[in-house]
């Protein structure tokens, strides 16, 4: 295989190495911050990579409308997107709960760090904190 054969592949497949980076830093920002804000904007890369991964196979290149017309030959696949027009409509109401829930939080407990709430809870001895423990 020469060199431009394997430029051509990995330039085929550009759009899933940028789906695999935003996963792992959206993973990366949810699991390693503790602010709950920042929490929601790694949730919320981590849904636009979900969208990428279905979106970029769902374009046949020289693929048309689904009509059927003898004019054409190659027709794109609109499922995927019509899939992502409601995966994005639930996203924007997930993330419009999480905002509502920090703004509860914060007003609770005049914080949004997790470490701080947690300890907040632990120094007030609530049950659930004992619970899980144990």
């Amino acid at each position: 295989m020469t060199s431009a054969g394997t430029g051509m592949t990995l330039g085929g497949h550009f759009t899933y190495f940028i789906t695999v980076f935003l996963m792992i830093a959206g993973l990366f920002i949810v699991i390693a911050r503790g602010n709950l804000i920042k929490k929601l904007v790694g949730l919320g890369i981590f849904q636009t990579s979900v969208y990428l991964l279905y979106i970029a196979p769902g374009k046949l290149v020289g693929g048309t409308a689904p009509i059927l017309s003898d004019a054409f030959t190659g027709y794109s696949n609109p499922l995927p997107h019509v899939l992502i027009l409601t995966a994005i409509v639930v996203g924007v109401a997930t993330l419009a709960l999480g905002l509502a829930l920090v703004v509860r939080i914060r007003e609770a407990y005049g914080c949004i760090e997790e470490d701080e709430i947690l300890s907040m809870d632990a120094e007030a001895g609530h049950p659930h904190q004992e619970h899980q423990q144990q």
